[in-house]
């Protein structure tokens, strides 16, 4: 419990750091000259130097341990925060958030460092709470990066951000314990069989779909896109039908993460005792669908309202849940490497998916992406029939 506690106050101070700067991009940038379709590839250049690296982070934690790739992770995110601050062109802009991506790589090991250090039926509990420390974060840092400011200016939010993940560093490498091999005896006995490499894991997801590990990232990956995807575009759907402004969007926002945290923090341990991961994954995947299919037709309040308290409720139970079961179909010595391709494969979704839906708002409307979405969501849940045989472990040789 408190090798946990030490890593989600970790996470969550470097996600604060993260929501520190990026409502700021879109404001910096155009001051630059950019244009919208410059801000649109800053937003994603995170995401595509995180599914680049998150593999090969999954592998250096798996062969040096989680604790050395976290502080790593630290270290490097600070780097860029320190270039976003120092930025004053469009090409420092995007610099600073490529290694942001490289360093936000490393989500994997911090799912794979709670599946070490916890038992199988309290991960998804764990995971949740893991969650709940980073939805935490995105739901305060804005606010601190507005603070920073007013009181130092352009550089303030980044140098604040990049001193967090400092501070946090020296904490993590203080008080953060090495969980590897923890849980391996238990769960996964000890082999010989030559672990897989990055390039044939990611492979094996698309050549071995119907595989345990592989279904279960193409859940993820599916759903995540479906989430993220259409996330950063719902202000545009609630200025369109209900007149919201930037000046009020922030309450909903703080009320759509606000949900994510009680959800993953006060309610998600004690659904997985009551349902057990499979059912929980099935239902989150149906209340993360309904979610974003009702946004996509939303015209009263009461129906917004409800829309945007069922689909944190949908991704609190979907994605801890889905890891945990994950991290139960591999082997201890390959589980940094499966949350690494898992991150991949959910990265490529939350790049391609913004485009789809920005085409989609062009051409349908503001409520054409969240149809879509809610309608691939629906798809994913034709392949969780074998969820429940997840709930054993598995051995090195029943998955090599």
């Amino acid at each position: 419990m408190g090798k946990l506690i030490v890593l989600m106050i970790t996470a969550f101070v470097d996600m604060v750091g993260f929501a520190m700067v990026l409502p700021l991009i879109p404001f910096y940038a155009t001051q630059m000259g950019a244009t919208g379709f410059h801000v649109g590839l800053l937003i994603s250049a995170f995401s595509v130097a995180q599914l680049v690296s998150a593999p090969t982070w999954g592998r250096v934690s798996d062969r040096f341990g989680r604790r050395p790739a976290v502080v790593s992770w630290l270290l490097v995110s600070a780097t860029a925060y320190v270039v976003f601050g120092l930025a004053t062109t469009l090409w420092l802009l995007f610099l600073s958030r490529l290694v942001q991506g490289v360093g936000g790589g490393t989500v994997g090991v911090l799912q794979a460092y709670v599946a070490d250090a916890s038992d199988p039926e309290d991960r998804a509990k764990g995971l949740g709470w893991l969650s709940a420390a980073t939805s935490l974060g995105v739901v305060i840092g804005p606010a601190f990066g507005s603070l920073f400011v007013q009181w130092w200016g352009h550089r303030g939010p980044g140098f604040g951000a990049a001193g967090s993940c400092l501070l946090s560093a020296v904490f993590a490498w203080k008080y953060l314990r090495e969980s590897r091999g923890l849980r391996q005896t238990a769960e996964h006995p000890a082999s010989s069989a030559v672990p897989r490499t990055q390039a044939a894991t990611l492979w094996r997801v698309v050549s071995h779909a119907g595989e345990p590990a592989p279904r279960l990232i193409w859940i993820y990956a599916l759903a995540i896109g479906a989430f993220y995807g259409t996330g950063p575009l719902l202000a545009l759907l609630l200025a369109d039908r209900f007149g919201v402004t930037e000046k009020t969007v922030g309450y909903f926002i703080m009320y759509f993460g606000g949900m994510g945290v009680v959800m993953r923090a006060g309610l998600l341990g004690i659904a997985v005792k009551r349902f057990r991961e499979a059912r929980l994954a099935r239902l989150g995947l149906v209340l993360l669908a309904a979610g974003l299919a009702l946004l996509s037709v939303t015209r009263s309040w009461l129906m917004l309202f409800v829309a945007i308290t069922v689909i944190p409720i949908g991704t609190a139970f979907t994605f801890p849940c889905v890891t945990a079961l994950l991290s139960r179909v591999v082997p201890s010595r390959e589980r940094g490497l499966y949350m690494g391709v898992q991150q991949t494969y959910g990265g490529i979704s939350r790049v391609a998916f913004p485009i789809l839906a920005g085409y989609l708002i062009d051409r349908l409307g503001t409520g054409a992406p969240y149809a879509v979405a809610g309608a691939l969501v629906a798809v994913t849940l034709l392949i969780t029939a074998p969820l429940e045989q997840y709930m054993r472990p598995k051995t090195d040789a029943a998955v090599a």
